[in-house]
């Protein structure tokens, strides 16, 4: 009975055996060459995307003479610059003048895209109605356009209206009818909840997070909505500028370099990667 049993078990093992053969010869091969070129391919793409250095944002705030372009060019992966600071400021300050439009964007563009890192514009939004909402869009994009940003961004920070959601549209809808491809909103969760600000027609969003606001990466926004970028802190440095900056990275769960190609235009170059 017993030697019956073993000899069954013997068998069932070489049936399936054959089995497994038959099952392997039908998976189609590749060569070793292109195994090998695939395994290099994979293995470069993740090397390029495990690490990243930050994106700034910056405005007049920041002064062109006190930046040194070229240091600080070599230690960010990208720059996202304000356009315009919202209208109805009525006076000239030290960063924008009196019509709300900054005073260091060119200078900090030419100087950025100059240097080979890739520039995306932004408007802090004070639109008191449609209307103005409208032309601060048509502002930012008559200023900006020239130089092709990546992207555009809204800025949306402050209650300047009573229907907030339908301000910010009419700010995006302009945006697109001039021209304009890819149009992102900055937005903090508490706000846009309160405001029922939707971001659904948006091809980005930038949340700001900063935990204790140390200068470092601490916790990602606290939401469910699908985002981009997170600005983690606002009081960063960098080497080329020895005030503090906002300090932004890719979302956690997003691929770096897919992400980042998406806002920038392009794969993130070797040097911004830390």
């Amino acid at each position: 009975m017993v030697t019956l049993l073993i000899a069954t078990k013997l068998f069932a093992m070489y049936e399936r055996n054959v089995q497994l053969t038959a099952a392997k010869n039908t998976i189609p091969t590749i060569s070793s060459s292109s195994q090998k070129n695939k395994t290099t391919s994979s293995t470069q793409k993740v090397e390029e995307i495990t690490s990243l250095d930050p994106i700034i944002d910056i405005s007049g705030w920041q002064l062109p003479e006190e930046m040194d372009y070229d240091t600080l060019s070599e230690n960010v992966s990208g720059v996202i610059v304000r356009v315009f600071g919202g209208s109805g400021i009525g006076i000239d300050n030290n960063a924008t003048n009196a019509k709300g439009v900054d005073k260091s964007y060119k200078k900090h563009i030419e100087e950025f895209q100059k240097r080979d890192v890739p520039v995306a514009v932004y408007a802090y939004v004070m639109g008191k109605s449609v209307k103005e909402m409208r032309e601060e869009a048509r502002i930012l994009y008559e200023k900006s356009s020239p130089y092709k940003p990546t992207y555009y961004w809204l800025d949306v920070e402050e209650k300047t209206m009573t229907d907030m959601d339908k301000g910010v549209e009419a700010f995006r809808q302009e945006l697109e009818k001039l021209g304009a491809k890819n149009i992102g909103i900055y937005i903090g969760t508490y706000f846009m909840e309160e405001h029922s600000i939707s971001t659904d027609k948006f091809d980005a969003i930038w949340f700001p997070t900063y935990g204790t606001d140390s200068g470092y990466y601490e916790e990602d926004p606290h939401t469910d909505l699908d985002y981009d970028l997170h600005q983690y802190t606002s009081q960063g440095y960098v080497e080329g500028f020895d005030k503090v900056l906002d300090l932004n990275r890719i979302a956690s769960n997003k691929s770096i370099g897919d992400t980042y190609e998406k806002l920038f235009g392009q794969r993130p170059s070797k040097k911004a990667q830390e």
